[in-house]
């Protein structure tokens, strides 16, 4: 496990330096601002998935009683998620971040829906008749068991979704609008006056030698005005300041996006589209309902959060943050007691992280000192060697004890058991300014441990061989390599090393 303290030496040549100067706490806030959160794909599959439950218990009404036996009822509802889940009936939006894209409609859902549940009642039918033949269901009883159990899907299922299209306009997903000025001011005008797309663009990435094009005269922009991004190091920042998960690029004369812009925010993690683009590729077309208000739209790159790998890691999270909290009780019982021996009340220290896609979130660690103010909490990146840390104190941090309440936070969901440690806003700032690939370690939730520190790179190293491991971990992860940097992490417990 590691510890909370940083630094800015770009090398391990150049550790110390002068700490910068402190900035009033309204600079914090905007530093790295709290996202606005919008439905996330798990609870709205879930929704489906219980509504597709529920659906199949005002069918039994129409069943003779014994007809209604709680192992049809059960066959049909596994076979109903089952053969929705097989279609794709349970997957987010086409959009990384809109989650209520108005396609996703239940209109284009009922010819699916009818179907699969006219061929399972008479599937079920068959076999209750094959079965049982005194308890074989009559025509008039199959009919209004179908009927009872199509209406009540399709008013669950449709009471999810414009739960859905709802929590979208309210709150939607943070995106960036890439092209030629004209083209991409269009485009972010059209999203703008359509907010049941859930889209809400932050920000223009023009080419940086492209002019500046206003509006024609006399007519008034129909979007607020957005910053137009020609640099890397903007589009970074601001990939982190609104915690942008898709990047929008409007098809150019050629059809084709800029190499390097795709590659450039596609390292930042997002999820690139290409909106007008031909709409057939590889001989296949998307379905007639998939557009953003007439024009087509495809997947550039997969996006990074999504596939098995994501949920496969969640796992790998709760199970082992359930399983280390269970086993380590005791430690953490005695090492509150010890801090509250020591330093009195208040066991644990709270401050404010920037996570996935820089979010920010409450980090909790047992304390080892009582800072003067929150100003010197924000600022000051290292305490190994403060007078004011006591024995306990510094026994926690030596042997990394201080870390162990973040076991609750990988459970919250802030954070993972492995991954890239998180820092406080105003580091992230002045890092992502130092650092052109620093803001890029937020692609992936902060960790607990992570390959930069079972390679050393803890406490008091370098920022910038930090950001690399941390890059590297990112681009090349999978879960085999999780388990074995939390091995590494575990015999490091044994030699520790301090902060």
């Amino acid at each position: 496990m590691t510890t909370e303290s940083t630094s800015t030496a770009a090398t391990r040549a150049t550790r110390a330096i002068r700490p910068p100067a402190p900035v009033p706490r309204r600079r914090l806030a905007r530093s790295a601002p709290r996202r606005l959160r919008p439905a996330a794909e798990g609870p709205f599959a879930a929704a489906l998935v219980a509504a597709d439950c529920a659906a199949v218990l005002p069918a039994a009404t129409a069943l003779a009683p014994g007809q209604r036996s709680a192992a049809l009822l059960l066959q049909l509802t596994v076979a109903v998620v089952a053969l929705h889940a097989r279609a794709g009936l349970y997957r987010p939006s086409a959009l990384g971040s809109v989650r209520a894209a108005a396609h996703a409609t239940l209109a284009d859902e009922v010819p699916a829906v009818a179907a699969r549940l006219a061929f399972l009642w008479c599937a079920a039918a068959a076999l209750l008749a094959a079965r049982s033949p005194d308890l074989a269901l009559a025509p008039g009883a199959l009919a209004a068991a179908y009927t009872l159990h199509l209406a009540s899907a399709l008013a669950l299922r449709g009471a999810v979704h414009l739960r859905r299209r709802r929590t979208a306009r309210d709150q939607p997903g943070a995106a960036l609008v890439v092209g030629a000025a004209p083209a991409a001011q269009r485009l972010a005008a059209l999203l703008h006056q359509h907010p049941e797309y859930g889209v809400r663009p932050v920000g223009l990435v023009t080419p940086a030698d492209e002019p500046d094009i206003p509006p024609p005269a006399g007519q008034a922009p129909a979007v607020p005005a957005l910053p137009v991004l020609s640099s890397p190091e903007d589009v970074g920042r601001a990939v982190i300041q609104n915690g942008v998960r898709d990047a929008l690029f409007v098809s150019g004369a050629d059809g084709a996006p800029r190499p390097d812009h795709v590659a450039l925010l596609r390292r930042h993690g997002c999820a690139t589209w290409l909106v007008g683009g031909p709409a057939r590729v590889e001989g296949r077309s998307a379905p007639m309902g998939r557009h953003l208000w007439g024009y087509s739209f495809r997947l550039l790159e997969p996006a990074p959060e999504a596939g098995g790998g994501r949920a496969a890691k969640r796992a790998l999270d709760v199970v082992g943050a359930v399983l280390l909290l269970v086993a380590a009780a005791p430690v953490l019982l005695l090492c509150a007691a010890a801090v509250r021996l020591a330093d009195g009340p208040g066991v644990l220290f709270r401050q404010e992280r920037v996570g996935e896609g820089g979010r920010l979130f409450t980090l909790l660690k047992f304390r080892t000192l009582r800072p003067a103010d929150e100003r010197e909490a924000a600022t000051r990146w290292s305490v190994a060697h403060d007078e004011r840390l006591g024995a306990v104190g510094a026994f926690l941090r030596r042997t990394s004890l201080d870390e162990l309440p973040q076991l609750w936070n990988v459970l919250r969901g802030d954070m993972s058991l492995v991954g890239p440690r998180p820092e406080r806003p105003y580091f992230v700032e002045r890092f992502s300014r130092l650092h052109p690939d620093y803001a890029a370690r937020h692609r992936m939730p902060a960790g607990l441990t992570g390959l930069a520190q079972v390679h050393g790179l803890r406490g008091d190293t370098s920022i910038e061989d930090r950001c690399r491991f941390d890059n590297h971990y990112i681009d090349h992860w999978s879960l085999r390599q999780d388990v074995r940097i939390l091995l590494r992490t575990a015999a490091a417990l044994f030699r520790p090393a301090g902060s």
